[in-house]
């Protein structure tokens, strides 16, 4: 059992936990991820490790209510445990001083995106962190981020914080005004990412993106996390979940991502967590 030691709210939906993990804290590396079932009845759902402290064994992970399970682990308070919670997997981000780095996040995807930042910097990069959100009051980490950033640009859909518009076009303004970037890392929603990458593409700039399709296992066995890169089939969970961010078919994972969208309406529903 995995014990839930502190509890934040950092948006209408989006928690903050922290977990004692000892195991996964230590070997956590930027770009890992755990899977984590509540309970017995309970499903496996992948999180991407925002932080962790090896130094008290806690593994940080954030998470939008959005579903039956994390509407359910929601409702956890410090001092509940978790049944399941297994991890590091994935393989990390492949860190190293690549120079001026473009560091992209929209909505829940801030979360992973900030490790990245943190070893990005702690090797000497210079860091543009670009953060988007619908609004002010679902941004995240703007604070933590902006502590290990060399620049940070806000953009929200209504304007309601920094450019009124998308993080595209944060960065096609900085490219516009002469900023140059050897490397992007790229996390947040799908059509998002694609938006992003389809921008890198036309000035060359190297593109990472993170990938968080419906994951069962977490291992490759059961290929639910399968995705098209560069006309290959890869599994996200041990091949990724960071991938070439030109070679990733974006149209095919969103369509494997709405797989179960009515089922989980349904499920939600049945639990009573809608």
């Amino acid at each position: 059992m995995y014990r839930i030691v502190e509890k934040k709210t950092l948006s209408e939906t989006v928690k903050l936990m922290k977990i004692e993990a000892p195991y996964i804290a230590r070997n956590a590396k930027a770009g890992q991820f755990v899977m984590l079932r509540i309970d017995e009845k309970g499903e496996r759902i992948p999180l991407t490790i925002a932080d962790s402290d090896r130094e008290n064994g806690l593994v940080t992970i954030i998470f939008m209510e959005i579903g039956k399970t994390t509407k359910e682990l929601g409702t956890l308070k410090v001092g509940d445990n978790i049944l399941n919670f297994v991890g590091p997997l994935g393989k990390p981000s492949e860190i190293e001083r690549y120079g001026r780095v473009a560091c992209i996040g929209g909505g829940v995807g801030i979360a992973p995106l900030y490790p990245i930042i943190k070893a990005l910097k702690q090797v000497g990069n210079h860091v543009t962190s670009i953060l988007g959100a619908r609004n002010k009051s679902l941004l995240i980490l703007e604070e933590e981020i902006n502590n290990w950033s060399d620049e940070l640009y806000i953009a929200t859909d209504d304007g309601s914080k920094g450019l009124k518009g998308f993080v595209s076009d944060v960065l096609q303004k900085l490219i516009d005004e002469g900023k140059t970037f050897d490397i992007a890392w790229v996390v947040g929603p799908v059509i998002m990412m694609k938006v992003v990458a389809n921008l890198t593409r036309k000035y060359n700039i190297k593109t990472v993106v993170s990938l968080n399709p419906i994951m069962v296992d977490g291992t490759g066995m059961c290929g639910s996390c399968r995705v098209s890169v560069g006309g290959k089939t890869m599994f996200a969970c041990v091949d990724g979940p960071e991938f070439d961010g030109h070679l990733v078919d974006y149209d095919n994972l969103m369509q494997r991502n709405n797989r179960f969208i009515e089922e989980e309406r349904e499920s939600c529903k049945l639990a009573g967590v809608l």
